[in-house]
């Protein structure tokens, strides 16, 4: 499968917000629990902020922009394409990524963890 936007998921990459950067330091490489994490990755025309495949979870870092009208109906828009596609979104505003990381990699374990009692492995 050919994936779209690589340069401006490069671009994106080497221009990360300081919270994309503080949650980064902790996806990346397996260290939270050995997950595997990509960063700005394409998928159909979206770019994720992070994105586990063996999970089909999505985390999205969001800014300010996100919470005013025209962001939310078209993160709203880009939820619902996602879901069709068996992804699953985890949304956390900046500050609580910069104050609360702890509190953010909970909620990702614990989805992740809520997900594989859903769908158990044969």
């Amino acid at each position: 499968m050919k994936r779209n936007n690589i340069d401006k998921c490069r671009n994106l990459r080497k221009n990360q917000t300081d919270a994309e950067n503080k949650l980064w330091r902790i996806l990346r490489s397996r260290q939270l629990n050995g997950i595997k994490f990509r960063r700005q990755f394409s998928v159909d025309r979206y770019i994720l902020d992070f994105y586990s495949p063996e999970h089909k979870l999505c985390i999205e870092a969001d800014g300010g922009q996100h919470y005013e009208d025209k962001g939310r109906q078209k993160d709203e828009i880009r939820a619902q394409k996602l879901s069709q596609l068996g992804i699953q979104i985890l949304r956390f505003n900046d500050n609580e990524i910069l104050n609360n990381i702890e509190g953010v990699c909970e909620i990702i374990l614990k989805t992740i963890e809520k997900n594989k009692i859903k769908t158990p492995s044969t």
